[in-house]
């Protein structure tokens, strides 16, 4: 389905080349500021304009259009639209019988009997996480004094990013990266164990974000390789600060009052201009295919303040299920 959350709960809606996307926010509770310009910041942090992003150019101006009255949530829905202006759905055509290798075209085809919006991967597209960054503008007001932060740290696995991504434009291919996320001044015992830990939750969210192929919390993987007395944070002081972080702030599953740390893996963009060999749906005979449109080189650079804001959505859906 296209609805999360329990006290927080978000429905996101729209195609990437239809009249509009948007988000529907339930549960917002009433009387906080909230004014068009308040997603500014955030909305320009994900729009392209960096080398190796996407050339298409969208005014990202979101319109409330319920929720919302002389500048406080009144605690109805909140429903924020965002028009889709700049499309070339034309650049799309060709796909419609070869999906394209790595994206969700012939999945989504089959799943949905063929009766999906193809234009720019339509419900499956990137230009959806828009929505996901205006619930999380909503979602960091709930929270207070927590801060989060997150920022791309490699990419092409290397620290070199502007490197990196000159390299996959000068091939005229795509390359993935690794975004690392901080949240902090958490109080301790936010989570619901069994079923909805912090990792649980916030992992759930982080899946919905296209392109994400994986997540680790602290020491992520490394734990496997470590001994118990490496792993273990000792507790240093009755606030529950810790001498190390290797749990990333989650102990039973439960915020533990450190920070928060985690990582989520991006992969390579599928959509790239070398010629590849895909299946032709109608004709059932292998062909070559060579992607056109506008389409990020890097896609991860324009991740991190996505997954802030699913980082806020989930941690504001945790602090309303804690009171």
């Amino acid at each position: 389905m296209n609805s999360f959350g329990n006290f927080f709960r978000i429905t996101i809606f729209g195609e990437s080349h239809g009249p509009c996307i948007g988000i529907n926010i339930d549960g917002c509770p009433p009387g906080i500021p909230l004014t068009e310009d308040d997603f500014a910041a955030d909305l320009e942090r994900r729009k392209p304009g960096a080398r190796g992003t996407t050339p298409r150019k969208e005014d990202d101006s979101p319109e409330i259009v319920s929720g919302c009255y002389r500048g406080f949530t009144t605690g109805a829905p909140l429903t924020l639209l965002f028009a889709n202006k700049n499309v070339r759905s034309g650049d799309y055509d060709h796909l419609r019988n070869r999906p394209r290798p790595g994206h969700a075209d012939f999945v989504a085809a089959k799943r949905f009997m063929g009766f999906n919006d193809p234009r720019g991967g339509g419900h499956f597209s990137g230009r959806l996480t828009l929505a996901l960054v205006a619930a999380g503008v909503v979602a960091k007001k709930i929270l207070d004094e927590v801060e989060i932060a997150a920022a791309l740290v490699q990419a092409g696995g290397r620290s070199d990013i502007e490197a990196a991504v000159e390299e996959a434009l000068a091939a005229g291919d795509s390359i993935g990266g690794l975004v690392e996320c901080r949240a902090k001044n958490i109080p301790v015992g936010w989570g619901e164990p069994f079923f909805d830990p912090v990792e649980s939750v916030i992992s759930h969210l982080a899946f919905a974000v296209p392109a994400i192929k994986g997540i680790e919390f602290g020491s992520g993987f490394a734990a496997a390789s470590m001994k118990g007395s490496e792993h273990n944070d000792a507790i240093v002081d009755e606030s529950g600060k810790t001498a190390s972080n290797n749990a990333g702030g989650i102990s039973g599953g439960l915020t533990n009052g450190n920070e928060l740390v985690f990582r989520v893996a991006v992969k390579p963009t599928s959509s790239i201009s070398i010629k590849q060999e895909t299946l032709n749906v109608k004709t059932g005979k292998m062909e070559t295919l060579q992607v056109k449109g506008r389409h990020d080189a890097c896609i991860a650079l324009r991740v991190p303040v996505v997954i802030e804001a699913i980082t806020a959505v989930a941690l504001a859906d945790l602090k309303l299920m804690t009171k």
